[in-house]
This record gives structure tokens, C-alpha cells and sequence, in this order.
């Protein structure tokens, strides 16, 4: 059948507003996924935050601030979202992080010295993750006197005993022949405050001198002379400003503020001086630790062998619950994930930024068991890393 050319007419009409229709829908949907990349390029997807919030011992202080602030740039997705784990941790000594972290009001505390039986008792469910090493060093303000003194534990469990007074003294002099002693007096300095570093040194001092008996044991003692402060920081503060002082302070502290700290004899004889070093060869030797909801109460690596160990070190612990929905309300499903995320950053990568700041790296057995315990953790009974 011929077509009329009015017919031929109409279809070419009809075909332009077809091919019109088309062309108008294509440019909408053009239009519409231009808008959609634009709105996410001018209003990206709203970073959520999470705060943690941890406290306890000061000797591992500088480090965790490094860890907490490195963390907040570490690219993090919760369901979905962009998220910054911010960790907020509260420098105030060992006995304040374990009673804050025993009345639920933290998420995770700090630790240097392993919890007691009765602290255990009154906190069910706590792990121990080691996080780091440190060393406790004899620090001093003589002005005659340069960095290298020598120092036994006998010696210095004398003088914070109040039973050697100057720094002339015979026991000190037969230490370091050819040196000049002066005749000044010895001002000790010592922790006011509930501590790890005390605890550790305290040990330590037990171990070395017969008079220091075990009720001077401990984060928080009856000192039998000398001066308090608070911190390793306020310790560090305090040797500094007075003259002839002699005090206890993590390695850390002293290389930040360049101060004098003493070689200590260790038990192969050898005079030794605190260094990253000789921190990483007091812990070489330490093997067969508990699991990580074990008794770690006691846990050393004072006095360990090997010629170049320095002789006081300790381990320190970050301390968490190993249900995290025991905290309470305040722990959340994506929090308790932060946590956990954040404890395994930091045995892994987070050991990388300990040695500027005089930190070992963990022991490579150390974080086997921190991988272990970690993957421990739960909320609401669900694994949180696999």
C-alpha cells in the first residue's frame, strides 16, 4: 500500500518528538548523576567521631600520647562511614588508672605494675596486654658530677633509705675511684602519687638491699626520706630544680630533658648505663609469660641475664576488659571496635614510633600473645577481631 505523503508527513513528525523525548530524558539523567558527583565532591559524607578514653601509669606517657595522636589520621570506615578513633589518656599514674579502670569509668587503663590478686578480685575480667618496654633510671642534679656515675642496688637502696646522706660517702667513692666526690648533702625525690614506676623500682631495691624489706613494696609506700612528686614528669621536674637531688624516673624523661642518670651494676658485673639498647636486652631473655587473663602479679624482667642487660626494666600493660559491654552504657558496639582496633595498631604498627622516644619494639613472642589477646575481646559476646 502506497503511503500518502500527508501520512509520510505525520511519521516524520512523530519520529522528531520520539528522537526529541529521548534526547530531553539522556540530558536529565546526565544532569541528575552530575548533581549526585557534585554533592558528594562539595558535601562529602560527614566524618563520625569516636572517643576513647584510657589513664594510668606516666612512664609509658610519651608514647601513647604519640599513638593517640598518630591514630586520630589513620583512615577508619564504621559501618560505612568515615570514622576518626580519637584516644584521650589520662597521665596519672598506675593506682588511678587501675581504680578508674576497676570503677568502669575509662575504657582501658595503664599500667607498670601487674595487678595484685585483690585487684584482680575487684575487677573480674581484666587482661593484661603488654604494650611496651621501659627503663627506670637513678637520676641526679650534682653539678660536679657528669652523666655515668656509678651506682649499685645496694647503694642506692642505702641512700633512700636515709642511711647514706652524701654524696661523698665511702660506699660511693669505692664505686668510682678517681672521681671527685662533693661533700654536699643527697636529697632524695620520690613518687607522691599511686605508681607503676614506683612499684618497679621499690622491686627492684628489695632485690638489692637486705634492709629494704617487703612492706617498702609497692606503687604507693611509706617513704623513709625525701621529697615527693607526682609523675615521672613532676620527678624529672623536681631533680632538676635542686641541687645535689638523686630521684627515680622512666628513661624517657631523662633523655627529653637531658638529664644525668646513673650506670647501674648488673648481675653479670657490668657497669650499665639505661639506653634503648640495653632496655631491648633486659627483655630478650623474658619467655613463658602467662596468658593474657593470667596471674601476671609476678611478672619481672629486673635483674635479667646478659652482659649488656640493664638491670631495671619492666614491662608495661595496658589494662581492658575482656567483655567491653561490662563497661556500660557508655560502650558501644562501633567503640568497643575502636578500642580493639586501636590495641592492634599499637602492637603492631604503633612499636615503630617507640624508638624516638627510647621504647623497645616488643618481643616478637610478646605480641603473639597480645594478638592472641586481643582477638579475645568481645561485645556483647561477638568477636570484634578475627
Amino acid at each position: 500500500m502506497a503511503i500518502t505523503p500527508e501520512e509520510k508527513q505525520r511519521l516524520q513528525k512523530g519520529s522528531r518528538r520520539g528522537i526529541g523525548v529521548v534526547v530531553v530524558v539522556v540530558a536529565v539523567v546526565l544532569i541528575l548523576i552530575a548533581a549526585v558527583v557534585l554533592s558528594g565532591v562539595l558535601n562529602p559524607p560527614t566524618t563520625q567521631k569516636i572517643t576513647i578514653l584510657g589513664a594510668g601509669a606516666t612512664f609509658p606517657c610519651p608514647l601513647i600520647t604519640k599513638w593517640s595522636s598518630d591514630y586520630s589520621n589513620v583512615s577508619l570506615k564504621y559501618g560505612g562511614k568515615p570514622t576518626q578513633v580519637q584516644v584521650n589518656y589520662n597521665c596519672v599514674g598506675s593506682g588511678a588508672g587501675i581504680t578508674q579502670i576497676t570503677q568502669k569509668t575509662v575504657d582501658f587503663a595503664g599500667s607498670d605494675a601487674p595487678l595484685k590478686p585483690s585487684e584482680r578480685a575487684a575487677a573480674p575480667g581484666l587482661i593484661h596486654v603488654p604494650e611496651t618496654i621501659g627503663a627506670v633510671t637513678a637520676a641526679y642534679n650534682v653539678a660536679s658530677l657528669s652523666s655515668g656515675l656509678n651506682l649499685t642496688g645496694n647503694v642506692l637502696g642505702e641512700i633512700f633509705l636515709g642511711k647514706i646522706t652524701t654524696w661523698n660517702s665511702a660506699n660511693i667513692s669505692a664505686l668510682n675511684p678517681g672521681v671527685t666526690l662533693p661533700s654536699s648533702q643527697i636529697t632524695v625525690v620520690h613518687r607522691s602519687d599511686s605508681s607503676g614506676t614506683s612499684f618497679v623500682w621499690t622491686s627492684y631495691l628489695h632485690l638489692e638491699n637486705t634492709g629494704w624489706n617487703s612492706s617498702l613494696v609497692g606503687k604507693s609506700i611509706n617513704w623513709p626520706v625525701g621529697v615527693g612528686a607526682s609523675g615521672n614528669s613532676g620527678v624529672a621536674g623536681k631533680i632538676l630544680t635542686t641541687p645535689d637531688s638523686i630521684g627515680y624516673v622512666e628513661l624517657a624523661y631523662t633523655v627529653q630533658n637531658s638529664m644525668k642518670v646513673a650506670k647501674i651494676q648488673n648481675p653479670a658485673g657490668n657497669w650499665i648505663l639505661p639506653s634503648l639498647a640495653s632496655t631491648a636486652a633486659a627483655a630478650a631473655s623474658f619467655t613463658n609469660p602467662p596468658t593474657p587473663s593470667g596471674d601476671w602479679g609476678n611478672v619481672s624482667i629486673l635483674n635479667t641475664a646478659g652482659a649488656t642487660s640493664y638491670p631495671i626494666a619492666s614491662l608495661t600493660y595496658l589494662l581492658v576488659y575482656q567483655e567491653l559491654n561490662t563497661i556500660g552504657t557508655s560502650m558501644t558496639a562501633q567503640k568497643a571496635q575502636g578500642l580493639v582496633d586501636f590495641l592492634w595498631w599499637a602492637v603492631h604498627d604503633g612499636q615503630s614510633r617507640g624508638a624516638a622516644l627510647v621504647y623497645p619494639t616488643l618481643p616478637a613472642g610478646l605480641v603473639t600473645l597480645d594478638e592472641g589477646a586481643i582477638r579475645s575481646i568481645t561485645f556483647n559476646g561477638q568477636t570484634l577481631h578475627s
